[in-house]
């Protein structure tokens, strides 16, 4: 709340600490490493892998806060981008190597699930790297905390602008230039919701919410490559929406059948073919009416396609009690926004409400000439 500057040095110092930690445990992990204890290398096939992926998904959520971060960027175009596939690709390499150095420096059925590098670095006779990991892992929640509630009081920002939640939250205060209101408001309902929830609970949940999310986007970056008001023709809107409906359609049951018949293949035979006819006729014929500028995601639209299928087939990988809990909470926000944030954001769109900032500045201009006059 005090600055975006010093939240950044901050968090550099923070990610600096976290950064020596991970490196220590990933050297020393493979000095002490037993190549022995990767057998079997998969002891419960590939449908615990795609579970586990599944449930750590979450742990690639907080990347979408850069993009947030737009407006406090001083070269967008550029650096939005640079940070998202730069960050992405290191971690990726991290979680990588780290999950290799625990699963080689104890068998798997020897992992602590709680406190893994500790418990594994105790087993190895250096008992006093477990405080260190602790060390690392307490800072390693200090910036996953804090570039959270930073990124996520920038999206109450946007929604309070809307007027689907009071506009209060979209304050920003004149001299820190950060939304504090909406900043306490993220603040206090994440730790409410940490404090009387489980972690296991919360992970499922966010994992099936992300890859929800992150399929979503994958479709509307279709859609407004393919689609465009005024351009494109009734009929090419038809032939996207079908496209589409095919893609998803098949991602889904292709998801499906490995969830009910995982060893079986004749329900590949049929919903791939039918994934790659969708992509394939998005891609003969429906023309595209945007190009990006700048950057743009390549290979469209069989990336985007891909990543529809993905999460869809991770999603499928996750507990019923996931999608239950996620069916609950967006019926909820589903409800309240029919009933409260479409009449907002319609009213807002065609100015029947203006922003509270200059309705604060309108009103004390207005205050002045009363006092002049």
């Amino acid at each position: 709340m005090i600055s975006t500057k010093k939240t950044s040095y901050v968090n550099w110092i923070a990610s600096a600490v976290h950064t020596v930690v991970i490196a220590f445990v990933i050297v020393a992990g493979f000095a002490h490493a037993e190549p022995t204890n990767l057998k079997p290398f998969l002891p419960f096939g590939a449908q615990g892998v795609f579970q586990a992926a599944a449930i750590v998904y979450f742990a690639y959520g907080g990347f979408d806060n850069i993009a947030t971060m737009a407006e406090e960027t001083r070269n967008p175009s550029r650096d939005i981008p640079l940070g998202l596939l730069g960050s992405m690709s290191v971690i990726t390499a991290i979680y990588c190597l780290m999950a290799l150095s625990l699963g080689m420096m104890q068998k798997y059925t020897d992992i602590d699930t709680e406190a893994a590098y500790s418990v594994a670095f105790k087993s190895v006779g250096m008992k006093w790297a477990q405080y260190l990991v602790a060390l690392g892992a307490l800072k390693g929640m200090t910036t996953v905390l804090l570039v959270g509630a930073l990124g996520q009081a920038r999206y109450t920002t946007h929604i309070a602008r809307s007027h689907i939640i009071p506009p209060l939250f979209a304050l920003v205060h004149p001299k820190t230039g950060t939304p504090i209101y909406a900043t306490l408001l993220i603040t206090i309902a994440s730790a409410c919701i940490a404090l009387f929830s489980s972690l296991n609970v919360l992970a499922s949940l966010l994992s099936v919410s992300t890859l929800f999310i992150f399929m979503m986007m994958a479709t509307a970056l279709l859609v407004r490559r393919y689609y465009r008001r005024d351009v494109s023709t009734p009929r090419d809107l038809q032939k996207l929406v079908s496209c589409l409906l095919v893609i998803i359609a098949s991602s889904m049951g292709i998801s499906a059948y490995w969830g009910l018949r995982p060893h079986g293949w004749i329900g590949y035979v049929i919903l791939v073919p039918l994934w790659v006819a969708g992509t394939l006729g998005l891609q003969l014929f429906v023309p595209q009416c945007r190009t990006p500028k700048v950057w743009g995601v390549p290979l469209v639209p069989w990336l985007p396609s891909l990543s529809i299928a993905t999460n869809l087939f991770l999603m499928g990988s996750l507990e019923s009690k996931a999608f239950l809990r996620f069916g609950v909470c967006s019926g909820i926000m589903l409800i309240y926004y029919l009933l409260f944030g479409l009449h907002a954001t319609y009213d807002m769109a065609h100015g029947q409400y203006k922003r509270p900032d200059l309705v604060a500045a309108e009103t004390k201009a207005a205050a002045g000439a009363g006092g002049a006059a």
